[in-house]
C-alpha cells in the first residue's frame, strides 16, 4: 500500500472518529453549609451550536422548583455534546 494511500485513510479515520463522537461533562457548581437534604430537584433543556438555547427552564431556580427545594445544599451541572451541534443541559440541586 502506497504511502499517499496510507495517510489518506488515517486522515479519513482521524476525522470519522472525532465527528462522532460526543462528551459529557459533570461539575460540581455550589455547595452551602445547609445539611444535604433528602429532595432532589433538576431541570433539563437543550442547545444548538452552543447559541441557541432551545429550553431556557433549565437552571437552579426551576430545579428548586421541580423538586419542591427551599433549602438548597449542592448544585450539579452537566452538559452532553454530541457532534459540537446539539447540546443538552442538566441543572441538579439537593436540600430541603
Amino acid at each position: 500500500m502506497s504511502k499517499v494511500r496510507m495517510l489518506s485513510l488515517f486522515a479519513v479515520a482521524a476525522i470519522v472518529s472525532t465527528s462522532l463522537s460526543s462528551c459529557v461533562l459533570t461539575v460540581p457548581v455550589a455547595a452551602t453549609s445547609n445539611p444535604i437534604g433528602t429532595k432532589v430537584g433538576t431541570s433539563s433543556g437543550m442547545g444548538l451550536l452552543h447559541i441557541i438555547r432551545l429550553s431556557p427552564d433549565s437552571g437552579i431556580q426551576q430545579a428548586a422548583k421541580n423538586g419542591g427545594i427551599t433549602k438548597i445544599s449542592t448544585v450539579d451541572f452537566k452538559q452532553t455534546d454530541i457532534l459540537g451541534i446539539f447540546q443538552t443541559y442538566t441543572c441538579t440541586i439537593t436540600g430541603e
